[in-house]
């Protein structure tokens, strides 16, 4: 089948991005015996809308409010990106990430980051063993929490940066190395990181480098009144919301690739290479406020994440192909932690947001 001049199998059997594992429990729920290479993209993208629709519903069964939050998470995992996420302790950061997981089949692990965590405590050590048949002793590799489809790095910045990089590496290679054996990570694999941004004292603050592996950096804030107080109705109740799953882990290694295949058109390209530029005080397109107020500006690997987060919004809401509206509803989640403030920025009180949202008003869409 055809999807914006490349093709798509619609086998998962045969899936490039398939790896095998010992992950069978996370099998349950997919549809892939009953897809056929004779679906169109009208049904490609009609399948994943309301895959999509049916997965928020399940998280909202537990989770009150976060619409925009949910939507940037799910976004971010069909992009095939990482999402790291900012809010203060209690505002269900890890209950939402469970809830993702649940309702798509696939294996979660949590990862509470200290300053005495270890780089083997993520990734799996080796370990001596007795074999029970020749009696020799042996070593034998005991995953860590990484090997996981969806993993929770809760307090990212509260280790030291060693450890922090063992982590990394996997999000950016999606293997580990250990003792000179490479162990590939299962597909799909998505990694949402948080940072509490009240006490700074003895953190580790990821460098400007690390953050750039991150597609999208998430504020949460607090909840409405309203919405605060269903939280405390429903959670003050012995009656418990049970997570159905509704899509399987092959289905999300489908849709990724979707994502990956859908067209987009040079103008948006254009559009989302303009705000990456527009970041750089020395670049000739930055607008008064940047060259004022920033230190450095964003790299290429914005316009990618900015076209590919723009095309997968577009096929969450039903559209095959990305308009300007999506570059600019993620434009934001791309760019806040890969632009510097200088000194005059914080001297003036001009935050990260402010110059974004001039950044966005500024910069001309392209003819």
């Amino acid at each position: 089948m055809k999807f914006g001049g490349l093709f798509v199998s619609g086998a998962c059997d045969n899936h490039p991005r398939q790896r095998k594992g010992n992950m069978e429990n996370a099998e349950q729920g997919d549809e892939c015996s009953q897809r056929t290479p004779d679906h169109d993209e009208s049904q490609l993208i009609e399948r994943l809308h309301k895959g999509c629709a049916k997965l928020k519903h399940e998280v909202h069964k537990v989770i009150v409010g976060q619409e925009e939050v949910i939507d940037s998470m799910l976004c971010c995992m069909l992009a095939g990106g990482h999402c790291i996420v900012q809010g203060v302790p209690g505002l269900a950061k890890t209950l939402t990430v469970r809830s993702v997981a649940d309702a798509t089949s696939m294996v979660f692990n949590r990862i509470q980051f200290t300053p005495d965590l270890m780089p083997s405590d993520i990734t799996g050590a080796d370990i001596i063993q007795r074999d029970p048949q020749s009696k020799q002793r042996r070593y034998e590799f005991v995953k860590g929490p990484i090997f996981a489809n969806v993993v929770l790095a809760d307090e990212i910045n509260r280790t030291p940066p060693k450890t922090q990089a063992a982590l990394l590496q996997a999000m950016q290679e999606r293997e580990v190395t250990i003792s000179g054996r490479t162990f590939k990570l299962e597909e799909p694999f998505f990694v949402l990181a948080t940072q509490n941004p009240i006490e700074q004292e003895g953190t580790y603050p990821l460098p400007e480098a690390a953050l750039d592996r991150f597609m999208f950096m998430v504020y949460i804030d607090y909840p409405t009144a309203k919405e605060e107080h269903l939280v405390v109705k429903q959670t003050t109740t012995g009656r418990q919301n049970l997570i159905k799953s509704v899509l399987g882990r092959n289905d999300m290694i489908l849709f990724q690739e979707v994502v990956r295949m859908a067209p987009v058109s040079d103008v948006v390209i254009a559009y989302c290479i303009r705000l990456a530029r527009a970041t750089r005080p020395t670049s000739r397109s930055a607008t008064p406020i940047v060259k004022k107020y920033l230190k450095w500006g964003a790299g290429p690997r914005a316009g990618q994440f900015m076209t590919l987060g723009a095309k997968a919004r577009a096929l969450i809401h039903g559209r095959i192909t990305p308009s300007f509206d999506d570059v600019r509803a993620i434009c934001k989640l791309v760019l806040r932690h890969r632009i510097i403030p200088n000194f005059n920025a914080e001297a003036d009180g001009v935050s990260v947001e402010a110059i974004l949202s001039d950044l966005i008003e500024q910069v001309p869409l392209p003819k």
